[in-house]
């Protein structure tokens, strides 16, 4: 799963989502559009690019306002407005100076960024940038273009196919489309166009990388090049390849050329996807211990552990009673999966009822909630991701302790099966495009 999404709110009252992976020296990664953080990390070659850097580096991404779990409904950014919310993450953060890396358009929310507070940048990566939106084509042609937008029912997947190379396009479109509204697409392609860094450019003077791939359509790499002749000192290296997302296919070039410049090996701890497994229907099952920081501070770390150790013993006692395979630990509770939606619910009613029989003779009860939904998750790296992962972790997030909540696809999977239900209506969760019917299951029978 995605790391913990945090919130953080601009000078001008935008919520911005960020997040963060690895430790070591901050390198802030700037996507451009279109972002969503959650989205985003169920694509493998994304997430195996982003744990290269993560290997080495404290990184942190973001979702610009209009996209992914930041404000959607926000007046058209301005390059201002879109360096506002990179301002609003790193002052959050406490970022006196970190590297910056600037993908597409992020490259030139990053450069603008970078000529405003030289004193916070140590080295910028820009990849895919040009200097002047008016040399991204003729004004007819551009002009055709917005109105193609502003009138085409899915502008979006139009864009991102752009962006996109053709034998992945699908996925990353369908794992995309509702991460920006049309409006938003058509404010952002205009700004695109409008868009002349050629006043900001000399004032960079930060060791800086530009890399441009060498057959991008909608990019070329001469707009590339011109745009590193205007940084003063700038590195200039172009790759073999299409597509403008860095991390499509095999991105040990891209990383390498990274690493180079920051001094870091990020090509021996990159570890190319491979394909995922076939999807197969699944249960998925979470646990998760009510307060476990106040379990700490109460009893303290080593009684507080074995509370922990309590709880992982009796649930993985009944996921091996149940034919349930555990996928990781998260911290305070346990991620698992069922090929069978019965016996998934009936290791979630044996666990709360081994726990209330614990809880009759000890000062320390353990109470926790569990939530289950069924899918077809994608597996890779022995780990489940996907739309189903993500429900069942919604749905855990409005589950009580004690409680056993699951989606209206497992009630339905165990029809007739014994188990009671009581409707509790539908949930807008957290991330989701649409509502979500959940049950509790009346387990004390």
């Amino acid at each position: 799963m995605v790391s913990p999404v945090q919130f953080v709110r601009t000078t001008d009252g935008v919520n911005v989502a960020f997040c963060e992976h690895g430790d070591g020296p901050p390198l802030v990664f700037v996507r451009g559009w279109i972002s969503h953080l959650e989205r985003m990390w169920d694509l493998k070659d994304f997430r195996a690019f982003i744990q290269a850097l993560a290997a080495r580096f404290r990184v942190i991404r973001f979702d610009n306002r209009a996209n992914g779990l930041s404000d959607p409904d926000v007046p058209a950014p301005t390059l201002d407005s879109l360096v506002l919310d990179l301002e609003a993450v790193v002052d959050r953060l406490g970022l006196e100076r970190f590297d910056l890396y600037g993908s597409t358009f992020g490259g030139h929310i990053a450069l603008a960024y970078t000529a405003k507070h030289p004193e916070r940048v140590s080295r910028l990566v820009v990849e895919n940038v040009y200097a002047r939106g008016q040399e991204l084509a003729p004004k007819d042609q551009r002009d055709a273009m917005l109105n193609m937008l502003r009138t085409m029912p899915r502008p979006a997947a139009y864009v991102l196919s752009l962006m996109t190379s053709p034998e992945r396009a699908g996925a990353s479109i369908e794992g995309s489309l509702r991460s920006i509204s049309d409006k938003g697409v058509v404010d952002l392609y205009t700004l695109a166009y409008e868009l002349d860094l050629t006043p900001l450019l000399p004032a960079i003077t930060v060791p800086t990388l530009v890399m441009h791939r060498r057959e991008t359509a909608t990019i070329p790499l001469e707009l590339g090049r011109r745009l590193a002749a205007q940084v003063p000192g700038a590195r200039f290296v172009a790759l073999d390849g299409k597509s403008l997302n860095p991390y499509e296919g095999d991105a040990t070039p891209v990383l390498r050329a990274i690493g180079d410049f920051l001094g870091a090996d990020l090509v021996s701890v990159y570890s190319r996807p491979r394909e995922a497994s076939p999807s197969r229907p699944l249960t998925i099952l979470f646990t998760d211990m009510e307060g476990s920081t106040e379990l700490t501070t109460r009893m303290g770390d080593a009684a507080a552990q074995e509370t922990l150790r309590t709880h992982d013993r009796l649930v993985r006692d009944c996921l091996r009673a149940h034919h349930g395979r555990e996928i990781k630990h998260t911290g305070d509770g346990i991620m698992a999966s069922f090929e069978s939606a019965s016996e998934a619910l009936d290791c979630a009613v044996e666990i709360q009822k081994g726990l209330a029989t614990h809880n009759e003779d000890t000062d320390a009860p353990i109470r926790v909630r569990i939530a289950l939904n069924s899918g077809e998750p994608v597996a890779e790296n022995k780990d489940l991701f996907g739309t189903s992962v993500q429900t069942a972790a919604r749905i855990l997030e409005e589950t009580e302790p004690g409680q056993i909540r699951v989606a209206n696809v497992v009630r339905e999977l165990v029809a007739g099966k014994g188990f009671s239900f009581r409707a509790l209506g539908q949930f807008n969760l957290r991330g989701l495009d649409e509502p979500v019917s959940v049950y509790e299951v009346n387990w004390h029978s």
